[in-house]
């Protein structure tokens, strides 16, 4: 389900507490207004409503205003792989720049509302906007990297280093949108984080465990409180084991 939010003052671009981390990043006024008027529609969305589908054609790019998505492909045996957790601000549709086709799917893990940027559209305002390409390069570029340091995560991390990992990216990345960086809510679930990282539900529950115990974080349901943010970077970067905490 989903219904069309009019395009309000408060939801112009200009006027996003998002935009040094979206699109709008580096624009003039003028590139501004042409951007919002380029956005089809904001859509919000409910919690476990689908945003784009692997294999279907690929029409726009899309910004999120407030909410998380998941992206995740599937087999054909049916399993999943979750591929990122995605944040206020971030980009998702890219995959779909180059053949028209989705590679994955995205969908919501609380309500959450959508902007969407016709390709079409995004392609001839690149032109006119140099500002934007520059932008969307970097966009592209953070996503390349993010792609290689997961890789190397999943290469050669152990579970306590992938968990302190994760912990510490989401603490980052709340960060940079202005919320607390020790204290927030996970919308994903267990199951979810641990088929990001690859380990078994098992596993992420027994570790989230010892983490708590080692008072290295608080728990309560879905809100997690980094205690210990040091020692968690410490554990992240391998400098330190969870046995030595």
């Amino acid at each position: 389900m989903s219904r069309d939010d009019q395009n309000t003052e408060e939801s112009r671009c200009a006027n996003c507490y998002l935009a040094e981390l979206c699109l709008p990043r580096t624009l003039e006024k003028e590139d501004l207004l042409m951007l919002d008027a380029s956005i089809s529609k904001y859509k919000t969305l409910y919690k476990a409503d689908a945003i784009f589908h692997q294999g279907t054609e690929s029409s726009c790019i899309y910004a999120i205003r407030s909410g998380a998505v998941r992206t995740y492909t599937t087999a054909k045996n049916g399993d999943q792989q979750t591929l990122g957790f995605h944040l206020p601000g971030d980009i998702l549709g890219l995959d779909g720049l180059d053949n028209k086709i989705h590679s994955c799917s995205g969908v919501t893990l609380a309500t959450s509302t959508i902007c969407e940027i016709p390709i079409k559209t995004l392609h001839m305002l690149c032109i006119k906007m140099p500002g934007l390409q520059r932008q969307l390069l970097r966009v592209l570029g953070e996503e390349i990297s993010k792609d290689y340091t997961m890789l190397l995560m999943l290469a050669r991390c152990n579970a306590d280093q992938k968990l302190a990992i994760f912990f510490t990216n989401l603490s980052e990345r709340f960060g940079k949108r202005g919320f607390s960086t020790r204290e927030f809510e996970l919308t994903m679930t267990r199951s979810e984080i641990a088929n990001y990282l690859g380990l078994a539900d098992e596993t992420i529950s027994r570790l989230i465990a010892r983490f708590k115990d080692k008072k290295l974080i608080q728990v309560q349901r879905k809100s997690i409180k980094i205690i210990a943010k040091q020692r968690m970077i410490e554990i992240a970067e391998g400098e330190c084991t969870l046995d030595e905490v």
